[in-house]
């Protein structure tokens, strides 16, 4: 569990520039190479810390949970600039020249360094699920199985909105991260979410609901510093694995694993509607698709409130149980 460490020198982005990057990450259940390898990717607020007593996905990975570390080998890589364990990173002032595919592109090269060939399943919601799609279109046979959580395989103009509203807070605010925050928790929820829970009440010093958005804002810049709000946001922003249905319908049909989409019926920032069109299109080129939705009314951030009908969408994909001598395995542990 401890955070470990690849060097990635002169690494070369899209636009052809270069950094020296570090690529972290972490290690939990299985040792590597003795059993199925799993993937997560982590959400934008999240880092590779996502299983133990202060992981942010405990309740889906652990012992006994539904990514059952007593069986996978879990793996997490932190998107560089992210400022896990304050790590900063110089080239995170140039975080605009950075793009989702630069980052897909680190964690293939950070699989090659440790040996990895084939994995069970990658994992990830919000950012972290279009990064399944960036690396799915990088290595279309990398994975048995491909869960986009919350996401969809390009950032719709409506994101790329408020993505950019986020980044002028960032830039001007006299408290940036504590204002990005409180912007995001409006559309990362949704009306009917927050008129339900604060249902008009007032407290001695204002509206419960905006007491409530401080309380967010502050804990986030307790713990996240600017040019990391500012990196993870141009990523989420970013996230295009085609220019068009036509080029990624192409990419998709070499996709060797299969797709499992998640969408949230009240997900404000990837709509379900767009979420099923991408599951009807898939279907064109591609047998082995499914979509399971979250019934919310807390929106984006449902995936991380809905661990139940989380746990539910996704156990029938990791509830095969391993044993050591079933052949099956040998596509997913190296055999050393």
């Amino acid at each position: 569990m401890d955070l470990q460490f690849i060097e990635l020198d002169s690494f070369e982005i899209c636009s052809g520039e270069r950094f020296n990057l570090r690529l972290s990450y972490q290690l939990f259940g299985q040792p590597l190479h003795t059993a199925p390898v799993v993937l997560v990717n982590h959400a934008l607020t999240g880092n590779s810390q996502v299983a133990g007593d202060e992981g942010w996905w405990a309740d889906i990975i652990g012992p006994g949970k539904v990514i059952d570390t007593e069986t996978y080998t879990v793996l997490a890589f932190n998107i560089p600039g992210n400022g896990f364990h304050q790590h900063t990173e110089s080239f995170s002032m140039e975080y605009l020249k950075f793009k989702a595919r630069d980052i897909a592109r680190m964690f293939a090269i950070g699989l090659e360094r440790l040996c990895i060939d084939r994995l069970y399943a990658i994992v990830g919601a919000s950012v972290g699920g279009g990064l399944v799609w960036e690396l799915a279109g990088l290595r279309p046979d990398l994975a048995r199985h491909l869960i986009p959580i919350a996401t969809d395989w390009k950032a719709n103009d409506w994101l790329v909105a408020n993505c950019y509203v986020q980044d002028q807070i960032l830039n001007h605010s006299s408290q940036p991260v504590k204002d990005a925050r409180r912007h995001a928790m409006t559309f990362y929820r949704t009306p009917k979410s927050l008129n339900s829970k604060f249902k008009g009440e007032i407290n001695e010093s204002g509206p419960k609901v905006e007491s409530w958005l401080n309380h967010h804002g502050n804990s986030l810049k307790a713990r996240f510093s600017v040019s990391a709000y500012k990196m993870m946001n141009q990523v989420l922003r970013t996230i295009r694995l085609a220019d068009n249905k036509e080029a990624f319908l192409k990419v998709a049909s070499g996709i060797t694993g299969q797709i499992h989409l998640i969408t949230i019926s009240s997900d404000l920032l990837f709509k379900p509607e767009e979420n099923w069109n991408t599951f009807i299109d898939l279907k064109t080129v591609k047998e082995d698709v499914t979509i399971g939705e979250i019934k919310s009314i807390h929106g984006h951030d449902a995936f991380l409130i809905e661990h139940g009908q989380l746990s539910k969408l996704l156990r029938p994909i990791f509830s095969h149980k391993y044993i050591s001598h079933d052949h099956s395995q040998s596509s997913y542990i190296r055999n050393w």
